[in-house]
């Protein structure tokens, strides 16, 4: 099943290091599509679908210069992915809190003397 939400769209398209290189690339400010390809041992049409991939997610863009064809990154998507991130890192920590907190207090319990005695 493919993925069509904008938030799917842009973790999977960071799921390929290939497709995160090119990123990395474009990070450093526009650049052609040859020019993203260069460092690539893959094919053109290769490059191409990776483009693609990018670009529908929306963390790519290009534009036609007359014969050039420059391709931008785009910040909204990550920003996006980002927000998500971060709202549930906040959840997790939260959880992982409550359970040390609740671990902590078992442990409190089992160390103390009267624990120990009905134990025995």
């Amino acid at each position: 099943m493919a993925a069509t939400d904008s938030l799917s769209l842009v973790f999977a398209a960071l799921a390929d290091p290939t497709r995160r290189a090119i990123l990395s690339k474009l990070s450093r400010g526009p650049a052609t599509v040859g020019e993203v390809a260069e460092p690539f041992a893959v094919s053109a049409p290769a490059i191409s679908q990776h483009l693609k991939v990018l670009e529908r997610a929306g963390l790519v863009s290009r534009t036609a210069r007359a014969q050039w064809r420059t391709l931008s990154l785009e910040a909204e998507p990550f920003d996006e992915a980002s927000a998500w991130v971060e709202k549930h890192r906040r959840e997790w920590n939260l959880r992982l809190d409550a359970l040390d907190a609740h671990l902590q207090t078992m442990k409190d319990r089992s160390d103390t003397p009267d624990s120990k005695e009905a134990g025995s």
